[in-house]
């Protein structure tokens, strides 16, 4: 072979059959360009295809002398494009997730592949002559040109003319003398501009906060890897500790890593870091613009932004030498990205830990079963503990209403009657209420009393949600239609609505308090960029007297003035068909909870449920975690589900019920297979197949398949063999994905 120089390149096909590097030759041309991380376009077949150098080198001794190999066709990002910790990351998400190496890259490097670049602003800038600045005599208007230039470079002709209170023509005498001279510059395009931030480091920690802050600046300063849950109540001041630490690592001189569960978190958490750490402070969401994202993690790649913040991708941050990641609210669901990779947040913070050398926190007032579980005497986690609020405000008060009471008095109302003499007593004292339904919508069910039919997506097996807008739309699809007040099935004019959302509780509570300034935030009010942070200003403000809200008012928020929190229905997520609703249901009540008595007013906490006798409601009310840990614990060993063991989910899709159904038949006889027989030998035991609980998503059917292993180790290498038993058709549009570690079993 003649050619000097080869590249290894992984292409840009997400394939298991070719989840591999590819050689190719380096034209003359481009060898003092090309590196390990440049982005290039290769022949790949018949086709041209972008694909990322992972190695540089001469010809590989295993290819056969007389193989042409083929050259690389042009240089699309000289890059590098990732760093070699990203690489190692991506590797390591492709092996644990059973996905392509590229998947993982892709999705690990995505802002700075997805297409924007810099961008740069031409204007006018100070051309500032030999001998120094110019006099300009009694030209006062010249004068103030040249003054404003200098303060405020790169503006237009129009922009400095109007800016300096002169003409268009001065500018450009200026232009003609070479004063003034045309450039172009780079400007960062900053999602959260300067604005009001939260003062930061005003008052003492207490005695726990103190402990817990010393525990992790003791680790951070070993260079060790070390994980700690930190469990703290709501109100205990865990973001304190965090900026504390993160101070003390930015002091050491590394890098630290900080992720919220929810974009609706963010604008408060930009606020207070902000406030402690300025311009340091890099952003990373998906809600921010390409171009947005392209710079955040240019300040972050060059090293200029070390605090970085931000939601599930912000792992993927170009970081060299992070020292602390911490991860709030680290039970929160939305951490697990729903599609390929399917990777957990968790488990890639916990990877980078190791990686770095880094310190990992975990925060939350109400911490996974599994992570809590992993923290106890002998586990990998070391657990650290503020059980009391700041100022030693208490906790406040939950009581349950038992709405089956209400209806025998014969209220049927969307609020119990304490819950609605409690609203109007706040609001006659001018304090805050939050009423919190994880529902959005208006009715959630449409149902002909005549024939009994139910307005259905066509395209999913799941009821349509009738919305105040007077149009019926799937939430899983976003088809929507007419709300035409008959049914298309026998005419028949008796057509009710059933069920309640957000739209509904807020008709209510304006019909029962005509003069409360309301606020509704669910995903219908905050779908426009940055309308999160404004009505959280407006709340925060005083400019609302009511929140209502889903999930996204349930956690983070800090408003003094909110003394009472209404919780419509509790039962929304108790009896979901997974394993994992107790939890979820606890969590949620407790954290909304915990929304209220921040301040000198004190709170208190209405759960409105039809179960309120169920452990996970009893136990929230208490304020009760580890009574509540204890409990599930119980069930969960009885059931043979996580943590006592790890779980897997296939999910066979295709627009053919009956190739959907036979895929998923061929992967439990390949596992079964290989798992050997009577299903639970080698420590594997198969649920499945079965329609998958939403058994139909955007004319998709979804068979599902439960696989669970006392070893995490033994579960991923029985599905890889599988998954190189079963070959999918091609050109069917069937096709099985494999979940590691599921959140959601619907």
């Amino acid at each position: 072979m003649d050619k000097c120089l080869f590249a290894e390149v992984l292409v840009e096909v997400a394939a298991r059959k070719i989840d591999r590097g590819f050689h190719y030759a380096v034209p003359a041309g481009m060898a003092g360009k090309i590196k390990v991380g440049s982005r290039v376009l290769v022949p790949f077949g018949r086709r041209s295809v972008p694909g990322y150098v992972t190695g540089l080198g001469p010809a590989p001794e295993c290819l056969p002398e007389k193989m042409e190999i083929k050259e690389i066709r042009d240089i699309i990002d000289e890059g590098p494009v990732f760093t070699p910790g990203q690489m190692e990351l991506a590797r390591w998400m492709a092996g644990y997730y059973l996905c392509p190496v590229v998947s993982a890259l892709q999705a690990v490097i995505w802002p700075r592949i997805q297409g924007a670049g810099p961008k740069k602003v031409k204007g006018l800038y100070p051309a500032v002559p030999a001998g120094g600045d110019p006099s300009f005599g009694r030209a006062a208007k010249s004068k103030a040109v040249w003054t404003t230039a200098l303060a405020h470079p790169g503006m237009s002709r129009k922009e400095l003319a109007a800016a300096s209170g002169a003409s268009v023509a001065v500018v450009d005498k200026l232009v003609a003398g070479g004063l003034l001279r045309y450039g172009e510059i780079e400007v960062r395009r900053d999602p959260y501009p300067a604005g009001e931030v939260a003062e930061g480091d005003g008052f003492r920690l207490t005695r726990e906060q103190a402990a817990v802050l010393e525990a992790i600046k003791k680790a951070v300063d070993s260079y060790k890897r070390e994980v700690f849950l930190l469990y703290g109540v709501t109100g205990s001041g865990k973001t304190e500790v965090y900026l504390r630490a993160i101070a003390h690592t930015l002091a050491a001189g590394r890098q630290a890593l900080v992720m919220v569960p929810e974009i609706a978190l963010t604008p408060q958490m930009v606020s207070a870091f902000k406030g402690r750490f300025g311009d340091r402070v890099a952003v990373l969401h998906s809600r921010l613009s390409d171009g947005e994202r392209y710079d955040e993690w240019a300040r972050i790649a060059c090293g200029v932004a070390p605090v970085v913040l931000g939601t599930r991708s912000a792992a993927f941050a170009p970081l060299v030498g992070p020292g602390l990641i911490v991860m709030d609210e680290e039970h929160e669901p939305s951490y697990k990205q729903d599609e390929t990779p399917r990777y957990h947040a968790r488990d890639v913070a916990l990877r980078l830990a190791g990686q770095f050398e880094a310190v990992a926190v975990l925060g939350s007032a109400t911490p996974s079963v599994e992570s809590y579980h992993r923290a106890q005497p002998g586990g990998p986690y070391k657990l650290l503990t503020i059980a009391r609020r700041v100022e030693a405000r208490p906790m406040p008060e939950v009581r349950i209403i038992d709405l089956r009471e209400e209806l025998k008095a014969g209220n049927s109302g969307i609020l119990s009657r304490r819950l609605a003499s409690a609203v109007g007593d706040r609001l006659a004292r001018k304090e805050q209420v939050i009423l919190f339904l994880n529902r959005r919508g208006y009715a959630t069910l449409v149902v002909c009393r005549e024939c009994g039919l139910v307005m259905k997506c066509p395209h999913c097996d799941i009821s349509l949600t009738y919305h105040a807008s007077g149009r019926l739309c799937c939430h899983y699809c976003n088809h929507t239609a007419p709300a035409r007040g008959f049914c298309p099935e026998c005419g028949s004019g008796l057509v009710e609505h059933f069920g309640t959302g957000t739209q509904k509780v807020e008709e209510e509570v304006k019909r029962i308090f005509p003069g409360a300034g309301i606020l509704r935030m669910d995903s219908d009010t905050t779908g426009r960029k940055g309308s999160h942070g404004r009505l959280l200003g407006i709340f925060r403000e005083g400019g609302a007297d009511v929140l209502i809200g889903t999930q996204m008012v349930a956690k983070g928020l800090d408003i003094p003035r909110v003394t009472l929190v209404g919780v419509i229905n509790a039962d929304i997520s108790l009896h979901m068909p997974d394993f994992r609703s107790a939890e979820r249901t606890f969590q949620l009540v407790a954290q909304v909870a915990g929304r209220t008595g921040r301040g000198d007013l004190g709170g208190e906490v209405l759960v409105q449920t039809m179960s309120p006798g169920h452990y996970s409601i009893v136990l929230a009310s208490r304020h009760d975690y580890a009574g509540f840990y204890a409990q599930e614990m119980r069930v969960r060993r009885s059931l043979g589900y996580p943590p006592f063991t790890r779980l897997a989910r296939v999910l066979v899709t295709g627009g053919d019920e009956g190739e959907v159904r036979d895929l998923a038949e061929e992967w439990v006889s390949a596992m079964t297979g290989l798992a050997g027989e009577p299903p639970g030998r080698g420590g594997v035991e198969i649920l499945g197949p079965a329609p998958a609980p939403l058994s139909r998503i955007k004319d998709r059917y979804r068979y599902h398949i439960i696989v669970k292993s006392a070893s995490g180790n033994r579960l991923r290498a029985l599905l890889q063999s599988a998954m190189d038993l079963v070959r999918e058709k091609t050109g069917s549009g069937t096709a099985a994905v494999v979940d590691i570690d599921p959140q959601n079993l619907m």
